[in-house]
Order: C-alpha cells, then sequence, then structure tokens
C-alpha cells in the first residue's frame, strides 16, 4: 500500500553490487538540489501527514502516516523520519513501515523497510535493512513467503550512492520539492529496485490542480515520480500537496487504491456542548497506529543502537552466567558489587570535606 520498489521478488544478489546498475549515476542537477537544501527548509518540513486509503468505490482499506522530526546521530544532525500503511486487501492484513535516519542533504545513514501480508494459507513478509558502514552502504534484505527465507546481502561504496534516493528519503523529498513547487529540469536521482539493483527515478511536475478535502476546494501542486527499472519496467506514483508542504494526495498509477486526506490540518472540531466520551486508544484505529509507529520507531533505534554497541550484549551475557552460578538471596547487592568495577573513580573535587562537628570529634578522640 505504499510505494514500494522492493515490492516483488528477484534473484538473490551477491557482495559487491549486482552488475545492471553499475553505469547508473544521479545527474548533476540531482546533486546539486539536495546540497541546497538549507536548514529553514527542513524545518519546514518537520510535521505529521495522515491520510485514509480508498480503494475506487471509495470503501476505507486502511491508514497511511508519515512523521518527521529533527534528530542526531553518531554526534551529528540528522532527520529521522517514519513512515507507515497498514490496512487490509481482499481482507487479507497487510502493512508497510520505513524508519529512516537521514543527513540534511538526504543522504542515508541507516534505513529499515518491513513489509508483510497475511494471507490464509500463508505469509509473505519482506524486511531490507541498509547502513553506511566504513564508506559502504551495507543492505540486508530477507523475504519470508510461508515457510521458505531467502536472503539477500549487497555492499556499495558510498561513492557509487550519490542521490540516492530510498523509500525513506523519497518522502522528504517530494516535500521538499512541493514546497518549493518547482522541479529542477534535468533531475535524475538514482534509486534500487527489487533485485537492489541501482537504476534511475525521475521527477516531473504535475502543476496546480483543484481539489476537494473536507468539503472545500483548495488549490494543490502535483509532482510525479517515476522509477525506471530495467529488469520490471517504469512505475510511477502521483502526489498533491497543499501550499504548507501537507501531502493531499498519493496513487501508484494503475493501482485501485488511493490515499486521501479527508480533512485539512488547521480544521478542528468544536467540542463545545458535546458530552465527554472516555477515550479507549486501543480501540481507535489512528491513534493504535500511531502507537504502533511509535512502537516499530523505538525498536529501530534500540536495535540501531545495540548494533552499535556489541558490548552491551557481552557484559549482560557475563554478568546473568556469573548470577546464575553464584544464585545469590540479594539480586540487588550482587549486582551492586559486580558493576562496582565498571564505576569511575570519584574525582578529587567530588570528595565531601569532613564537617566542623567530625574535626572536632577526631581531634578530642
Amino acid at each position: 500500500m505504499m510505494e514500494t520498489p522492493l515490492e516483488n521478488e528477484a534473484p538473490a544478489a551477491g557482495t559487491g553490487g549486482p552488475e545492471q546498475g553499475e553505469e547508473s549515476e544521479a545527474s548533476d542537477e540531482a546533486l546539486a538540489f539536495m546540497s541546497s537544501i538549507e536548514p529553514a527548509e527542513l524545518q519546514r518540513c518537520v510535521f505529521p501527514d495522515s491520510l485514509v486509503t480508498v480503494s475506487e468505490g471509495g470503501r476505507e482499506l486502511g491508514k497511511f502516516s508519515v512523521t518527521v522530526e529533527l534528530s542526531r546521530r553518531v554526534q551529528r544532525p540528522c532527520v529521522l523520519l517514519h513512515a507507515q500503511s497498514q490496512g487490509a486487501i481482499n481482507d487479507c492484513p497487510c502493512g508497510t513501515t520505513v524508519t529512516a535516519y537521514l543527513t540534511t542533504d538526504l543522504e542515508v545513514l541507516e534505513e529499515d523497510y518491513h513489509e508483510y501480508v497475511k494471507l490464509e494459507d500463508h505469509s509473505l513478509d519482506k524486511r531490507c535493512h541498509m547502513v553506511q558502514c566504513e564508506g559502504q552502504m551495507m543492505i540486508d534484505k530477507v523475504t519470508t513467503v510461508g515457510e521458505e527465507v531467502t536472503k539477500e546481502s549487497v555492499s556499495y561504496p558510498m561513492s557509487s550512492l550519490k542521490g540516492l534516493i530510498t523509500e525513506g528519503s523519497n518522502f522528504l523529498l517530494m516535500r521538499l520539492i512541493a514546497l518549493r513547487k518547482k522541479v529542477p529540469e534535468h533531475t535524475t536521482f538514482i534509486s534500487l529496485d527489487q533485485g537492489l539493483h541501482i537504476i534511475h527515478s525521475t521527477f516531473g511536475e504535475l502543476g496546480l490542480h483543484q481539489l476537494v478535502v473536507g468539503g472545500e476546494t483548495v488549490e494543490v501542486y502535483g509532482v510525479e515520480r517515476t522509477v525506471h527499472s530495467l529488469e520490471y519496467g517504469p512505475t510511477t506514483w502521483q502526489c498533491y500537496f497543499l501550499d504548507d508542504g501537507h501531502l493531499a494526495s498519493r496513487v501508484q498509477v494503475g493501482s485501485p487504491v488511493t490515499m486521501r486526506l479527508l480533512q485539512l490540518p488547521s480544521h478542528h472540531i468544536s467540542e463545545k456542548g458535546s458530552e465527554k466520551i472516555p477515550l479507549v486508544w486501543e480501540e481507535d484505529m489512528e491513534m493504535r497506529s500511531k502507537f504502533l509507529g511509535r512502537k516499530e520507531e523505538l525498536k529501530a533505534d534500540h536495535a540501531s543502537y545495540l548494533r552499535q554497541h556489541p558490548e552491551i550484549r557481552a557484559l549482560i551475557s557475563d554478568f546473568l552466567q556469573f548470577l546464575l552460578l553464584r544464585k545469590p538471596e540479594d539480586v540487588f547487592q550482587f549486582a551492586r558489587e559486580y558493576f562496582l568495577p565498571f564505576a569511575s573513580p570519584p574525582s578529587p573535587r567530588t570528595v565531601s570535606k569532613p564537617s566542623h562537628t567530625e574535626r572536632t570529634l577526631k581531634s578530642t578522640s
């Protein structure tokens, strides 16, 4: 239901990068766009989007949301983006989640992608993780169909990924284009297809249109993105944005499903005279979606921290083994004594001086 170039299966790719996309490069205009992003522009992109997914007949199928916030990672400022769609296709639950850490010029530091479809006889689960490590982009993809598991691993030098637009960075790039209301000419980025090959992706301007949102007709700006895969053919998405960058409509060309904004962000329903209803967040689709989204976001963040600090697992493992061997009655005291050698020695400035009373008692003893 989300934009998913990794949607279909492909032959496993080998370490070092597949041959198909070796000559794919981003255009100078694309690189110039990324390097021209100003902090003030990014600040304007820090807001959530929330849309509903509907069928051609107007039936609501699910929810779609994107959150963007400023963060820090590896002692450098970055943008944390989290996008999620949840719903059902032919009454089968499905969803997609993307969590990405991006530099201020949209370079990917780390990204997690998860897609699932729960069918009656079997399920489909796809996960893709990419992270920068020592000048390389390490990419691991795991696809589970029923009980069959396929694993693929690829690594690319960062020098070959200039102008890369991924699942996560695409959402932020579209917002920036919408706020500028201009798609630079000859702007060609690179992306990854289902087989993790490097391919081209291009953007085009759809111009200004009229769209009905929440019963009001508003002017929206359209942007079209096409991913050009030699193996799977081109795939195109069309998005329309409000003046402030909020996403108003999103559709994959040829798909019967559309994502729509139901109410303008500035509209609020008055609660005057209305009876307060107890909030049961578990039964509220939007709040439950936000809860699950935040949960996935925290899991990805915690997993990333543990990967950066493998000593944590070793330390905890050693402590548990020692604890089970000794089996102390007072676990808290045992833990205190075990971890005490790891504590830093107190600074001379923090050592308390004896009080006047203590000095007097000591001198008279």
